[in-house]
């Protein structure tokens, strides 16, 4: 399984289409935390997945707009309150310390939908979605293999992207190697290797961070709901996404470069959690550890 990822292209009126469904979802996501959250409170009784997918006829009834979302978009929505609750219930279980309890999504706070098997079709560099129709995207690089899932997703800068999850009818088949490396993640160096190497910081935060500052200030100085607002808010989130792409492209060369070299790779065991409890490091320990 591979993931594939693409700049989606819709025109304004898809785009309200986009939004009206992102918060049509965002509705049944808290409506199905929200039925999760009071079952276990007031009766002491957890809900399961499937409990919960048969509240979705019901929720339709009282509020029709949902009839413009595909049905498996929905049930989507019911999996990932589900998988929230799995993993925070693991976590109470293992012993963590303040495990945060899923939480609802504020306005613009969901910002994807998935279609996991149906519902939508891919033909060259057009996808075509149920309830919303053909909307082009940048193909960049061509879609090898079977489509499996399909994800739209929303950036914080209001652009559009949509992911593909394939199937590879080939395997990629690495040469052998008999090289091995242990990794020490670090704040001054990145990461230093068990044969000596070290992996210099980029520092992507803290290079920018006086450029973030200023775009802070600026907002924080600005009236709710104006105009200028919103137009520095954006200014703030494009500064904070570059940050955010120069990051992953950086640790996504660096791992295909170790992928590629050694055989074995062996990490240290970080409690990242903990770590991030000393507010002199936490700047350094998010910005560098978790790559």
């Amino acid at each position: 399984m591979r993931v594939f990822r693409y700049r989606l292209k819709p025109t304004k009126a898809q785009v309200t289409k986009l939004n009206e469904q992102l918060e049509l979802c965002r509705w049944v996501y808290n409506e199905t935390l929200a039925m999760r959250k009071n079952a276990f409170e007031q009766d002491g009784k957890s809900v399961s997945y499937f409990e919960s997918k048969r509240m979705l006829p019901i929720w339709k009834k009282s509020k029709p707009k949902l009839k413009s979302v595909h049905s498996q978009v929905l049930q989507d929505i019911v999996l990932r309150v589900n998988l929230a609750f799995g993993a925070f219930f693991r976590r109470v279980q293992s012993g963590e310390e303040e495990v945060g309890y899923p939480r609802f999504k504020g306005k613009n706070r969901y910002d994807s939908i998935s279609y996991p098997q149906s519902g939508f079709s891919v033909d060259g560099n057009t996808i075509w979605l149920s309830k919303i129709g053909d909307i082009k995207f940048k193909l960049h690089r061509p879609i090898e293999g079977v489509v499996k899932r399909l994800t739209i997703r929303r950036s914080p800068t209001k652009k559009w992207y949509v992911s593909f999850l394939i199937e590879e009818a080939k395997n990629h088949i690495l040469e052998p190697s008999e090289e091995m490396a242990g990794v020490d993640m670090g704040i001054k160096n990145f990461a230093v290797l068990s044969n000596g190497e070290v992996v210099n910081n980029p520092r992507f935060l803290l290079a920018d961070e006086e450029h973030l500052k200023k775009a802070q200030s600026k907002l924080d100085k600005l009236p709710k709901g104006s105009a200028w607002r919103r137009k520095a808010s954006k200014a703030v989130s494009h500064l904070y996404e570059r940050v955010t792409n120069r990051r992953e492209d950086f640790a996504q060369q660096l791992s295909r470069q170790w992928i590629n070299r050694y055989g074995i790779i062996v990490f240290e065991d970080l409690n990242i959690t903990k770590m991030v409890h000393n507010h002199n490091l936490a700047k350094s320990i998010f910005g560098c550890c978790l790559e």
